[in-house]
Order: C-alpha cells, then structure tokens, then sequence
C-alpha cells in the first residue's frame, strides 16, 4: 500500500494493544502493509492453520493465536481507516472464531480417538460427532473485535467408544469440550485465542457441559425458560453434522406455530432486569446494556422473531440488521425507523469496537480518561468528545423511542377505580354508580356480568399469568367500550371472546399489548356479533388487527391468487397442510372484508363482489392442487371447470353463503369421465371436510343435470342435451344468474354459449307465466310464515318475488333481446328490462330499490346475528308495494 505509515500511525494513535503488538514484533508492520488492502479471508486464515504440523497441539496452540493477532491487527487497520465497514468486520471476526473452533476440536478428537476410539451411537450404530452451536453475537455472524463466544456443546446420540478402553460418548464429548475451551482460552505467552463463555447451556453452570438430543429436548420441554428461547434465536451449528436434526428440536421451542404475544412481556420483563441491574452498577454509560444501546436494538428485532417466526420463516434469521430490514418489508415497523434503528446499530457498534481497540479489552463502558476520550473522537473523525456523545445521544433517543413504543406498557386506568369494580372490591352501589357514570345505561347488569365471569370455572382454573393478563384486560375493556355506541353490548360481546380465547395466553398478550387491536375488536363488537364470533371461531385472525392498512385495503384478487397459487404449490403431497392454507386464506381475506364492512366503508354490492371473487380464487386454487394430487390422470391440463348458480352465480354472496355449483368437461378421452367424477369427489372433500381450521365451503350439488340422482360430472354434451330436453322451467330460471367461476376457461366459455342459446329459446308466454308463479306458489308453501310480520326474502312483495320477476322477464324475453342474458345481478337486469319498455322505468327503479334495500336489511340482520330478517308489515310496505305491482302487471294476479 502506498503511504502505509499513515495507517501505522492511525492505528498506533487509537489502539494501546496495536501499538503493544508492533513494538513486540516489528515485522508485523510489513506482514499488515502486504495484506492490508483487501479483507482478511476465511481461506487465508485456514491455510494458516493447515500449514502447522498434523497433530501437533503445542504448535497449534502458538499458530492460532498468532493468526489472531494477524487478524486483529488487519481489521483494525482497515476499520480505523474506513477501508472496512462494520459487516467486513464481524465477518471477519466471526470467521476467525469458526476457523480456530473447529482446528481446536479436530485436534482434540483426534487425541482422545487416539486413547477411547470412536464414540458410537447407540441407536444408530454410527460414528458420533460433537456439535459445537455458537451462541450470541458469533452465532449472529457478529462477534465484535475483543469479544467472548458464547458456546454449548451437543451430541446427537448416547452409547459408547468403540476403542480398548472404552468410555461412555457423554464422557468422551465432555472431555473434548473441555479441551476445546482451554485450547481456545487457555492465556499463553502469545496471549488467547478466544475467551469462551459456556454459562449459555442448559441448567447454566451447574449443568453439564455437553448434551444428548434427547436431553436438550427433554430440557426445552421441561425446563427452558422465556430468556433461553430469545437466546437460541442466535444459535448455529459451526462443527460437526445432523444440523437438521438439531435445528428440528430447537425451532419448536424458540417459534411457536402460532402467534406468540406472551413473548413481550417476557422480554419486557428480561429487559427490565437488565436494566436494574445496570442501574444498581451504575453502568448507565454501558453503550450495550444501558438506555438505548445495542441490547435494545436486539431486543426490538427478537421481540418480533419470537412473537412471528414460527408463522413467517423469513424471521428466523439470525442477523440483527437483516431482521430489521425485513421487518420493514413486513410493514411490521416503518422503513424510517427501520433505517434510523439500522444506523443507530451501526454507530453503537462502531463506537463500541473503537473502546476495545483502545486495549483489546471486552468493554462496553465510555471511558473517563480525557486522553482516551479524545483517541475516541479522533477515532470516528469527530473533532472532540462532546460531538461523540452528541451524537450518541440523537442514536440513543431514537432506539429509546422505537423501544418504548413496542415494549411501554400502556393503561388507562391510572387510579385503578376501574381494576378495582371488576376485582369486586368496592360497595356493590358504589361499583353500579361508577359503570353507570361511565356511560353503561344498566350498571347492575354489567356488574352481575363482570360477576358471572369471575365466578366461572373457566375464569378460576386460567394459570395465574393469564389470569393477570385477563385481569389487566377488562378494566381497559370497560374504559373502551362505555364510548362506543351500544356500550354494553359492545362490552359483553367483547368478554365473551376474552373468555373463548383465554386459554390461549398469546392472545390475552397480543390485545394487552396493542390497543389498537384491542379497540378494533371492541368496535367488531359494537357493530356485529357475528363479526366477533366468527374472530373467536378463528383467533389466529387477532393477527390482522395490527396493521390497519392491510386491514382497510381493497383485495387484490390477481395478485393474491398468484400468492395463494405458488405457497399452495410448495406443500404438494401434504394435504392437510394445503387444507389449513386455504382455510386460512379465506379467513384472513374474509376479516378484511369484515372489518371494512362493518366500518361502513364497503357497499353491499361491492361487498358480494368480493366475497364471490374469494370464492372463485379459492375454488380454482383448489381444481388444480386436486389435479395434481391425483395419482391417475390421463391429461397434465385439465378441461373441467366448474359452473356456479345460485348467489355465487349471481355474485351477490353472502358471508354465510354455501356454494351451488356443478361440473362439466370437455374432453373426448375415454378415462376423462372416470378421472373427471374422481377429481370432483375429492374437490367436495378438499371444501366441505372440517379440520381444526373450519370448513371451506359447504357445497350444494344438487342443480346438476337430473338433481341428486344424476351424475356428478357431465359432459358438455350430455348438459346440452338435457337442458334442451329434459330440465324445468325453473332450472331455466336458475341458468339465469349461472357463471363459469373456475377450472378450464375454454370450457367455461362454452358453457356460456350454450346458456345464451337456452336462455334466448322462443318460450309460450303464458306456459312461461304460469310456471313461475306455479314455482312461486310452491315455494310459498314451504314456507310458512307468521301474518303480523314480513320476511324480507320469503314474504310476498320480497327478495324472492323480485328474483322470481327478473327470472320471468329473461325467459320471457331474451330471444327478442340479448341484452338480458348477461348476468350482471337483478339490479341491472331490472333497468335494462325498462330501457327496453318490457315494464315502465319507474317500476324498474322502484323494485331495484326495494332489492338493494331488503339485501341491506337481511345483510344487517345476519350481521347482528338475527335467525331471519323480519319487519312489521307497516315498516315493510315501503319495499314491498312496488313488488307486489310489477307482480300483478305481469302475472294478472296479486299475491
């Protein structure tokens, strides 16, 4: 390198230990100016080692820790000079540890090999190996330039050595993990490789020093504590093999398959250890450990690992600046704050690796020394010391206010007045006085309520952490809902799900750490019971409460299609798991759709649109995962698709809504019917089958060709023929609001002709006329209905009245106008039918009125949990009188 003095002096200027080094060996100065201008390879470091003689431990010894002192040397070199950036430095620092970690286990099997033979699994029957799983900051791929590594030492199985004099495998693996310690940390004249830190391991210090796969997973289950999972997120395997089995034990324990908000106020609860613990050392200027230091950062990225990695594998990274980038990506924390915890990272870092230059000492403490103070500054190009801790303050802030926004603990009930109505602790009359100032209109009811609950088996037998959680929920709960409108409703419907999920900690965990998500679900609450417990049916949608902007954005069926398509993909063979992904799909989508509803941001008609569009993205998902499931099949490229009638035909689905639907094929092959009948058997299944995640779809097939006595499947030959022969009239009418949804758009497509043909077929008028209101009539009669009350979809001058009338002016019609084939929805249909003059144009505006309205009613009773939509008849003759006139104009008779 050119001038290389000036990187001399830099680094003599800002490192006593450098400068110790030079002036013990001269010729390291020209050994650093030859390697100097590029990183110092993993390679490099390998071919140093292998260059000492085999087996020879004394040589070993000297070798590593020169090579350590070559590495140091050159990082700092390069760092102090801006020729390498923080991940060069890591990287190289992580290398080393790895690099002489498995020198030093090789060389200490091959010794104890020698004397007890090969320890042999007892299982297996097969050579073992130790598995030496780096911990903390070297398993991150992070080890800071004077830094112990954390280790534990694994084993996959028990047995014996194979040698003369024979020893148990866990005696054989503890003497070489205390060979391998003391390799690495054992102080010579030449100084110490690594100090090495085994406190990580199971049952700490007081524990063994190896352990079995059987033992560590026994102890995971038994034993592991919240703080060993948040440790075990950074644990890699650095030597030996069976790293799968390995990382098979540990991710069950480090990430729940399920969201895991308990893990907050775990960490919440480690941290505040930590932090009292500093306080009482009076190590707040520890730029680790210390108010918006290194930990904090960590321990914002964890927090989400431990709560999410077991659901998105993308979290169970191991790096703490990659975590934090893709938790912006995630949308989990904004990409602002992402970058700023980034740069606050790296600063710390930076900062930190320029106090251990100073003496190769493990520090994280600013120093008091004014001369080392201002090496400090001069260090990171600053001009004095204060600019450092100017600067250290704006990262500290930044990290403190990131930090306290996930892990502060809010509450509203500042003087526990509200804790204290629901623990039952005050005068029965004061408690009512208090529910009922706060804005409840029976506070005797909501105490009994609150009493009932506290009293329930379920309530008494919770563990006491989620006993606390549930205790430190309700008086938020109360607070919320006594503004909200139906105030007690809003509040009982929202404790019955409390107690639905409540055996589940983490969703105690996740609606006492977001308020947000708390009031959203309080706001389900006060608009819909139905709302609320289709979330208690399906808890694991909470998730969804805690990013409102997915929550209120419009689906994009396309590109969720394609999503759904490519992860359905990846679980080919394992059913059940492409089953749950479905059914979660759907639940997910259809929350959306829920809480977008029930905040009055979605028309009904837009509503059904997308309820029917879920549905056709999750039936043609389906046809095709079945396909390929299929172990007999006589094409790659199916030509069936599947024809929906009914309200999925009609894109006016509902959220309770069954699917009718039927199938047909096109294809000439003489095993297509078989192959075609099995692929809808199993796709019936794949829907209708319950699992723990629910049902599908449940599905009617009964508007097939000749009902429920007639094939499953036809061909589109055999469909023409018996549409053109052998179907009702009303299966003519209910070919009026039928679509291809899914499957084989070709095929789709002729279907479509040919419901065109038969719709547009030339019909008597009378014959036409008197089946339907025969069909109507017979429908009347299989239901029923009280006098003093009207049916929005059965009561005449209804929903089905109206449909019945769409249905009679398509078959009536369309031969002379093609325009009422389209299936555009009974709105639609009904103003192009006064367009054409077929019924006067303020009858077609009144009745669509009349439908848009009773859909709205009969939505808002479902919504509200009503059996039936169902008016008094005075209320009822605004919608109904237009019907009933249309009725009379067309069919002569009056209901």
């Amino acid at each position: 390198m050119s001038d290389f003095s000036a990187v001399v002096n830099r680094l003599r200027a800002h490192s006593h230990f450098a400068q110790r080094l030079i002036e013990a060996d001269p010729q390291r100065i020209a050994a650093l100016a030859e390697g100097a201008g590029k990183p110092f390879a993993r390679a490099e470091m390998e071919r140093i080692i292998q260059s000492v003689a085999k087996n020879n431990l004394t040589e070993l010894k000297i070798a590593m820790r020169k090579l350590r002192q070559q590495v140091w040397l050159r990082v700092a070199a390069r760092d102090l000079t801006g020729m390498a950036n923080l991940t060069e430095v890591m990287t190289t620092m992580t290398d080393l540890a790895e690099v002489t970690s498995l020198a030093a286990q090789s060389q200490a099997q091959f010794d104890l090999v020698d004397r007890f033979g090969t320890p042999i699994g007892g299982e297996s029957g097969t050579p073992q190996e130790l598995i030496v799983v780096a911990m903390g900051k070297l398993g991150g791929t992070e080890l800071n330039v004077s830094s112990d590594v954390d280790l534990i030492f694994v084993y996959p199985e028990e047995g014996e050595t194979n040698g003369a004099h024979r020893i148990s495998n866990h005696e054989f693996f503890s003497k070489l993990g205390k060979q391998i310690v003391g390799i690495l940390s054992e102080v010579t004249p030449d100084g110490f490789v690594f100090r090495v830190d085994m406190r990580l391991r199971p049952y700490g210090e007081s524990g063994a020093l190896t352990i079995s796969f059987a033992a560590l997973e026994t102890y995971f289950i038994t034993q592991g504590r919240p703080w060993e999972r948040y440790a075990w997120i950074k644990a890699r395997p650095i030597t030996g093999s069976r790293h799968s089995e390995l990382a098979a034990l540990v991710k069950p324990f480090v990430y729940r398959r399920y969201l895991d908000f308990a893990a907050v106020a775990q960490l919440r609860d480690l941290h505040s250890q930590i932090r009292a613990e500093v306080q009482r050392l009076d190590r707040i200027d520890n730029i680790k450990l210390g108010p918006g230091g290194i930990r904090e950062i960590e321990f914002l990225a964890q927090v989400f690992q431990l709560i999410r990695g077991g659901r998105d594998v993308g979290l169970q990274g191991r790096s703490t600046i990659s975590t934090l980038s893709y938790l912006a990506q995630l949308k989990l924390v904004s990409e602002d704050s992402a970058q700023a915890l980034i740069a606050s990272y790296v600063f710390l870092r930076n900062l930190e690796h320029r106090l251990q230059y100073l003496d190769d000492a493990q520090t994280h403490s600013l120093p008091s020394d004014q001369d080392q103070q201002l090496r400090i500054a001069q260090s990171l190009n600053l001009d004095d010391y204060q600019s450092v801790l100017a600067l250290l303050e704006q990262h500290r802030n930044c990290v403190t206010r990131q930090f306290d926004a996930i892990f502060s603990h809010k509450t509203v009930d500042d003087d526990g007045t509200l804790a204290a109505v629901w623990r039952d602790s005050l005068d029965k009359i004061e408690s009512i006085k208090i529910l009922e100032t706060l804005g409840f209109d029976n506070g005797a009811t909501v105490s009994e309520r609150l009493a009932v609950i506290r009293r329930s088996a379920r309530y008494q037998q919770l563990p006491e952490s989620s006993r606390a959680r549930f205790d430190a929920l309700v008086p938020a709960l109360m607070d919320m809902a006594a503004g909200m409108p139906r105030a007690e409703t809003t509040l009982f419907r929202t404790l019955d799900l409390f107690e639905s999920v409540s055996r589940r900690e983490t969703y105690l965990a996740l609606l006492l750490e977001n308020r947000s998500a708390l009031k959203k679900v309080a706001e389900l609450a006060s608009a819909s019971g139905w709302a609320v417990n289709y979330l208690a049916q399906h808890p694991i949608l909470l998730d969804e409460l805690l990013d409102h902007r997915e929550l209120g954005a419009a689906p994009q069926w396309p590109d969720l299609k394609r999503k759904l398509q490519l992860d359905i993909l990846q679980y080919d063979g394992d059913v059940e798991r492409q089953w749950d992904l479905l059914r979660h799909f759907k639940q997910t989508q259809m929350f959306g759709l829920i809480a977008q509803d029930v905040a009055g941001q979605l028309a009904l008609e837009k509503l059904s649109d997308h309820l029917s569009d879920l549905a056709d993205c999750l039936l043609d998902t389906a046809i095709n995962a079945v396909w390929r499931s299929l172990k007999t099949k006589h094409c790659d490229v199916l030509q069936f698709c599947i024809v929906a009638y009914g309200k999925l035909g009609g894109k006016e689905l509902g959220y309770g809504s069954d699917l009718d639907i039927i199938f047909l094929f096109k294809d000439a092959h003489p095993d297509a019917a078989e192959n075609y009948a099995r692929l809808a058997q199993r796709l019936n299944s794949w829907l209708s089958t319950y699992t723990s995640s629910g049902v599908l779809y449940d599905t009617d097939l009964r508007l097939r060709p000749d009902g429920a006595s007639g094939l499953l499947v036809s061909s589109v030959a055999a469909f023409v023929d018996y549409q053109a022969n052998h179907a009702w009239l009303w299966e003519h009418q209910a070919l009026s609001r039928a679509r291809f949804c899914a499957g084989n758009r070709e095929v789709g497509d002729e279907f479509e002709r040919i419901r065109r043909s038969i719709l547009q077929k030339k019909r008597i008028l009378q014959s036409v006329r008197d089946d339907v209101r025969a069909m109507r009539k017979k429908m009347q009669e299989g239901h029923p209905l009280p006098a003093e009350t009207f049916d929005v979809k059965h009561s005449r001058g209804g929903l089905v009245d109206i449909e019945f009338i769409v249905q009679y002016l398509v078959l009536a019609h369309a031969h002379v106008y093609d325009a009422l084939t389209a299936n555009v929805g009974n709105i639609a249909l009904l103003e192009s039918a006064g367009a054409l003059g077929l019924i006067e144009e303020d009858q077609a505006r009144s009745v669509a009125n009349s439908y848009r309205e009773l859909r709205r009613l009969q939505h808002r009773a479902w919504l509200d949990e009503d059996a039936v939509a169902r008016l008094q008849n005075d209320a009822a003759a605004v919608y109904a009188q237009p019907v009933l006139q249309l009725w009379k104009s067309l069919f002569g008779d009056s209901p």
